[in-house]
């Protein structure tokens, strides 16, 4: 397995982005990009968290980015994600539906006690 500072190397490198590049993007020093690259420094889950952002990966991909075996689950990962993507999706619009709803019927309902003389009794009470 590869370490984590070669991943990150090789993910710069096919980005054709300097260490100066990806040390801007990090607000950090061209120094400190460097002692992580070649895992000088270890890193905090917080920087692990934005360096794999900069490269718009989740932290397991960095982690395991160009290691064989990850490769081979990789495609049935993404498949995963975007089925629960789009199932978030629909749960959201099933939510809203549902809010919809609800909304109808509590309308309804003041519309109904507002034509019913018993409730119109009790509301002048």
């Amino acid at each position: 397995m590869r370490t984590l500072g070669e991943n990150i190397r090789k993910l710069r490198r096919q980005r054709n982005w300097s260490q100066e590049d990806v040390a801007n993007r990090l607000n950090i020093s061209i120094a400190a990009f460097s002692k992580i690259e070649t895992g000088v420094t270890d890193i905090n889950l917080s920087r692990l968290k934005t360096i794999a952002a900069v490269f718009d990966l989740s932290v397991i991909q960095l982690l395991a980015y160009d290691d064989p075996a990850y490769g081979f689950h990789s495609s049935t990962l993404e498949a995963l994600n975007k089925k629960l993507k789009s199932r978030e999706i629909e749960v959201v619009d099933l939510q809203k539906k549902v809010i919809n709803l609800f909304e109808e019927v509590r309308m309804l309902k003041t519309q109904e006690l507002s034509k019913s003389p018993i409730s119109r009794k009790t509301v002048v009470n």
